[in-house]
């Protein structure tokens, strides 16, 4: 009866299969579990972890089987996890999926472990097989099933001494890429938000004097830096503008102890991430490691009107030169602001300049003109005149999903669909209400702020009620705290509509009669990690 044991796993190993693609999606968007992100995820997400119709069929085979013989048990195994992959088939169809699992070098290497370890197990079984344990066997194999998310964290953790060895392999050829060019200038760009944005401001206007790269998309982890320099960058660039983020302490020491920046800017200290920095200290410390390790002939730019900046004190005695839209005393200091639907004009003045400079940008928001006095300021410092500085602002271009004005359909879309904070929320509230038309927002709110993640969301609720005409919430659970707002506020109840997923608020933005023009604010648009169904 081997064989037919065998045979009997076939339905078995096409589900784990089918389901592992979901859980190493999960992995995967929660960083291979750095800083236990996973294994958090999991302990809050128990109803998708632990599946109602796994825990059903468990209970039938135990209830049907226990009296069954050999061949009634190999049956029904077969049967019941046939049922699961075909239920698991069905309701996957109906789930959208946002960001798909990328078939990394990586995710391979888990793979192998998993189907190894998996083949094992059935191996070990199969050659001390005894028909008598058969029920045995086959409740293992469900529970592995049942157990799945947990399983390949297992993986993941076996995997963990191979992934240091490469990581260390690449490491390597990377500095060792770094030092043979060593023509490069590498500016460091990191704060809280912003970072982004920045750094490809930074790039653009660099680019008018200088042979600049900057790290594509949002690379910004080590890993990310790695990537970049073994496979993007060349030995003609003068500049290399590398973004850094942070979920914990330590993690931008580590990306500039890989590229030793000279240069760095902070664009801001908040809440993002609040949950997994555990303080706004923290997150303050955190962010100061990179302007703390620049080298004394180097310089940082910090923004005046950040009191968590200001506040700082520094470590070390590099050079540092000021931005801001408040003190006049400022290294550049911008004025005569005027923001509408086309853009953002405004005026600079150096330090030690008296004369005004006047600047135009398609992006929109008045937090983007501190972004953009980023880089103006070390164009400035790097030789840059301001005749051609103007040049390079005016070639900025909006960055994918941050503030991005697009129409489809005949509808206005100001895409600020990347990951959402108190401040970037509120920014883009206000260029909303900058739009002379009906006001739409699509939201799931904001997360990883912590233990001030309700209040937060909660006083958004009562922003918006001041803004929009309709509200669009997705997520019925994760929005709760907005709807509060919108209610304390008193905000007409028919006005909000919470929907399950992007597609339906997409639907529900279609259907809304107007004659004016449609103006919809996608703000944050949450990885498949913190979706509800």
């Amino acid at each position: 009866m081997k064989i037919y044991f065998l045979l009997s796993l076939i339905p078995y190993l096409i589900y784990i299969l089918f389901k592992s693609k979901k859980v190493m999606q999960m992995l995967q968007q929660n960083y291979y579990d750095e800083g236990n992100r996973y294994l958090n995820w999991i302990n809050k997400n128990k109803s998708k972890v632990f599946l109602k119709q796994e825990l059903i069929v468990i209970i039938i085979y135990l209830v049907i089987s226990f009296f069954g013989n050999e061949c009634i048990n190999l049956s029904l195994f077969a049967i019941l996890t046939f049922v699961l992959l075909l239920t698991y088939i069905y309701k996957s169809r109906h789930i959208q999926t946002k960001i798909k699992l990328v078939i990394t070098k990586r995710v391979k290497r888990l793979y192998i472990t998993y189907i190894f370890i998996n083949i094992l197990i059935i191996l070990l079984v199969y050659f001390n097989y005894n028909p008598s344990n058969i029920y045995i066997y086959n409740i293992v194999f469900f529970v592995l099933t049942y157990l799945e998310y947990y399983f390949l964290l297992l993986v993941n953790i076996v995997n963990k001494p191979i992934e240091k060895l490469v990581y260390k392999y690449y490491e390597n050829k990377a500095q060792k890429k770094l030092k043979d060019m060593n023509n490069i200038n590498v500016i460091g760009v990191t704060g809280s938000y912003g970072k982004t944005s920045t750094k490809n401001i930074i790039a653009t206007i660099l680019n008018v004097k200088y042979t600049t790269f900057a790290t594509p998309k949002n690379f910004n982890t080590t890993y990310g830096l790695i990537n970049t320099i073994n496979n993007y960058l060349d030995k003609f660039t003068k500049y290399f503008v590398t973004e850094m983020g942070a979920f914990q302490v330590g993690d931008i020491k580590k990306s500039c102890d890989l590229v030793y920046p000279k240069y760095g800017v902070l664009t801001s200290i908040g809440k993002a991430h609040l949950e997994s920095f555990g303080s706004q200290k923290n997150i303050q410390n955190t962010k100061f490691e990179l302007i703390e390790s620049l080298p004394n002939d180097g310089f940082g730019i910090l923004n005046a009107d950040d009191p968590l900046q200001v506040s700082y004190k520094l470590k070390n005695k590099v050079n540092i030169y000021w931005i801001s839209m408040k003190d006049k005393n400022a290294d550049l200091y911008a004025t005569n602001v005027k923001l509408d639907d086309n853009g953002t004009n405004f005026d600079c003045i150096f330090k030690g300049d008296k004369k005004m400079y006047h600047f135009n940008t398609c992006l929109l928001g008045n937090y983007n003109i501190y972004n953009l006095l980023d880089g103006i300021l070390i164009g400035y410092k790097l030789g840059m005149s301001p005749d051609t500085l103007i040049i390079g602002v005016s070639q900025v271009k909006p960055v994918e999903h941050r503030l991005e004005l697009k129409q489809v359909w005949g509808i206005n879309y100001i895409d600020d669909a990347y990951n959402s904070n108190p401040n970037g929320s509120k920014m883009a509230l206000d260029v909303l209400d900058m739009m002379k038309g009906y006001k739409v927002i699509v939201t799931p709110g904001m997360v990883e702020l912590g233990i001030d993640e309700y209040e937060l969301n909660k006083k958004f609720g009562e922003q918006i009620a001041s803004v929009c005409d309709i509200v669009i919430l997705v997520g019925k659970e994760q929005t709760k705290a907005i709807y509060e707002g919108l209610i304390d506020k008193k905000y007409p109840k028919k006005k909000i509509f919470v929907v399950d997923d992007i597609k339906e608020a997409f639907a529900q933005v279609r259907n809304i009669s107007t004659n004016k023009d449609k103006y919809v604010l996608l703000e944050n648009d949450l990885p498949d990690i913190f979706n509800e169904v």
